[in-house]
């Protein structure tokens, strides 16, 4: 990359293309955003962002802009902007209700998107909607817990899945938000308490919880709302990326536990439940980033290596 950053998002665009955006490095928080181009495996600069952020979150809407929300720049930032591929250029989009960091950014079925919880001094139960139609956030019940560094998953049915987090302690509870009603349900209790944890909704609607304190990792049935384990990773990890594969495979990438950077790479198939070691990444990482591309390979950038930020990328090719 053409910048070190670490906290950074990214996306893949309706062109194929990646952003990449916003993070940390040693001196300051960042506002410059690149493009990564998979037929060519070029980095060019496109516009810089309207504000600096770290820990934010970025989601392509229908329409295929990027809207970007939140994260931190000495303290948390109610500010939202939209990133237009079409023309490379960041357009503030009101406000949210609540400045907030290390939040969810959910796209639903009806094209809005749904933000939820984080950090802004105080650990939050509050959410909100973003219109891309009107442009407006307008707040909607908060959760039933406070929660940051927690995980949102799109169901099938349209619900949203909140799981784990923290606030002053780890999270094992879990609840779904009805994009119809605008209701907040208690569902069943994760086995472990998990922050900062990945979360991936598999081919059959099933959603696997990976890590986020002890090396387990369990699934979460919508139809019976329970949880139940599925295998224990090699290494307990916090901070990693999960993707999922073309193939209906999970990759989980890196991370970090116990004072260690991780370079060791996992494989989860859901066929059989269990979890493959494969070959490590070229360099640790975490608070990095992970995109699975049109072509199935899987992009990951940036973040931390023994205190050094990284402008290093690498691909893995699951075939």
């Amino acid at each position: 990359m053409n910048y070190a950053r670490d906290g950074h998002t990214s996306s893949v665009l309706l062109n194929g293309k990646v952003l990449v955006c916003g993070g940390n490095n040693e001196v300051s928080t960042l506002k410059s955003a690149e493009l990564y181009d998979p037929s060519t495996g070029t980095w060019t600069t496109t516009s810089n962002m309207n504000n600096a952020r770290s820990g934010h979150t970025a989601s392509v809407l229908t329409n295929g802009q990027v809207l970007v929300t939140g994260g931190y720049n000495d303290r948390a930032l109610d500010s939202a902007e939209l990133y237009d591929p079409l023309t490379e250029i960041w357009t503030n989009t009101g406000k949210m209700n609540n400045a907030r960091a290390s939040h969810t950014s959910t796209v639903l079925k009806n094209g809005r998107v749904l933000v939820t919880g984080g950090s802004n001094g105080n650990v939050l139960d509050s959410a909100e909607v973003y219109d891309r139609l009107t442009r407006i956030w307008t707040t909607t019940r908060n959760m039933t817990i406070a929660r940051e560094e927690h995980t949102a998953s799109v169901l099938i049915n349209g619900k949203v899945l909140i799981a784990g987090g923290a606030h002053n302690y780890h999270i094992s509870s879990a609840e779904f938000y009805d994009p119809i009603t605008e209701t907040w349900t208690i569902t069943g209790t994760m086995n472990d308490e998990r922050y900062a944890h990945t979360a991936t909704v598999l081919t059959d609607g099933k959603v696997l919880v990976s890590s986020g304190g002890p090396n387990s990792a369990e699934l979460y049935d919508p139809s019976t709302e329970h949880w139940v384990f599925t295998g224990n990773m090699s290494d307990a990890r916090f901070i990693h990326t999960a993707s999922l594969l073309t193939n209906g495979k999970v990759l989980v990438i890196g991370g970090y536990i116990a004072g260690v950077y991780l370079d060791s790479v996992e494989l989860y198939d859901p066929s059989t439940r269990k979890w493959s070691t494969i070959s490590s990444m070229s360099s640790k990482r975490w608070v990095h980033a992970a995109s699975v591309l049109m072509n199935g390979k899987v992009l990951v950038t940036g973040g931390i290596n023994n205190s050094s930020h990284l402008n290093s990328a690498e691909l893995y090719e699951p075939y």
